[in-house]
């Protein structure tokens, strides 16, 4: 009786020693473990090729024929300030894939060699920028038009995510990790140059610049001393363009957000201290100084994007950060903001339709993405 005891005395401290520590099973550094790029994938169609496919705003195209594009991933999604998407580019461009997941640094990483299978996804735009992912408006997939779950018109997009796992496994496809892209440093000339590309049809196609889609750097920025930030009062309602009761825009000034985003607490903080009571709704009916719309905003309170502006040379760059990056409520140097100081940024370089024009947009990758030049 007294080996029983002793025995089962033993098997019980073995099992509270493994819960507690939770030792694996095999130690494995996951990162050191190479993947293999698939032996029947083979590139056939570069990025830029892909892209000078798309010729029409409004006029996305699915993919029938066999094409595989091969790109480095460029963007990371652990900062929060990019979501489920990665960004690929190889030696011609790069562009946006809708990968419908959050947490992809685990899966795929920085320098990883990426093959996708396009044939039956849709290469569509968003507001200049050219995304890979599934169909999603009418014209695209038969879907009829509306309101879609995030109360904009889901003809605003021209693609939506992958997000079955099958749709993904059998489309995305994991190669080798290789070194890490080395951003390409772009000067005003070069931003100009990207928002005047031609599409080979001879159309002003600004996502065909070379640039647009591929991670970069950009030295020299000054602060605009300008944000832009679309907020809506209600965002359980609809809020697109045709709903412009329930918008909030803040721009042609800072309304003193000095930091790179907003989040929940931060949008509540501007509230309560007063700082946007002369903002308007889009129809110019109410001002958020109206206690009974700004205790709705309260209540319904949720994080926002900021676009800060900064100038390079004379061209306006707005660095979009998320309000849910986790970097989102870091202040903006006080040197900057005064203009004493500039900013080199490195991120994925972007652009946006803005009431009819194009402009530079901006997207870090993380926190360390920007450095203050003193």
């Amino acid at each position: 009786m007294r080996k029983l005891f002793i025995a089962i005395s033993v098997a019980a401290l073995a099992i509270l020693s493994s819960c507690s520590e939770w030792e694996p099973v095999v130690n494995v550094n996951y990162d050191d473990v190479p993947v293999a790029k698939p032996a029947e994938l083979t590139a056939n169609c570069t990025i830029a090729e892909l892209k000078a496919k798309y010729d029409k705003i409004g006029n996305p195209i699915k993919i029938d024929d066999d094409l595989i594009i091969c790109g480095q991933v460029v963007s990371e999604d652990r900062s929060g300030n990019i979501y489920k998407s990665l960004y690929i580019q190889d030696a011609t461009g790069g562009i946006e894939l809708k990968i419908g997941k959050g947490q992809l640094y685990n899966d795929y990483k920085p320098g990883q060699w990426i093959y996708v299978k396009c044939s039956g996804l849709t290469l569509g735009n968003y507001s200049g920028m050219l995304q890979i992912g599934y169909g999603r408006n009418k014209k695209a997939s038969g879907e009829e038009s509306g309101t879609n779950e995030d109360g904009e018109n889901a003809d605003d997009y021209e693609t939506t995510y992958l997000d079955v796992q099958y749709i993904i496994d059998t489309h995305v496809f994991k190669g080798k990790v290789d070194t890490p892209v080395t951003p390409k440093v772009i000067t005003e000339d070069d931003l100009k140059a990207n928002l005047k590309a031609r599409h080979p049809n001879g159309a002003v196609m600004p996502q065909q610049g070379p640039d647009f889609g591929t991670l970069v750097t950009i030295k020299g920025l000054k602060y605009g001393n300008e944000v832009f930030a679309l907020l809506y009062p209600d965002p359980d309602q609809a809020h697109d363009k045709d709903h412009s009761e329930n918008r909030v825009f803040l721009s042609d000034g800072t309304w003193s957000i000095t930091s790179w985003g907003l989040t929940k607490q931060g949008y509540i903080n501007h509230l309560q201290a007063g700082d946007w009571d002369t903002a308007t709704t889009g129809d110019n009916a109410r001002k958020v100084s109206e206690p009974d719309l700004k205790a709705l905003m309260i209540r319904k309170a949720t994080a926002y994007a900021v676009s800060q502006y900064f100038k390079c040379g004379g061209t306006n760059v707005q660095v979009r950060t998320s309000g849910y990056s986790r970097f989102a409520d870091s202040e903006i140097d006080p040197d900057v903001l005064a203009g004493n100081a500039t900013i080199d940024v490195t991120g994925i370089l972007c652009c946006y339709l803005s009431s009819g024009e194009y402009v530079v947009q901006f997207t870090l990758i993380d926190e360390n993405s920007v450095v203050v030049n003193k």
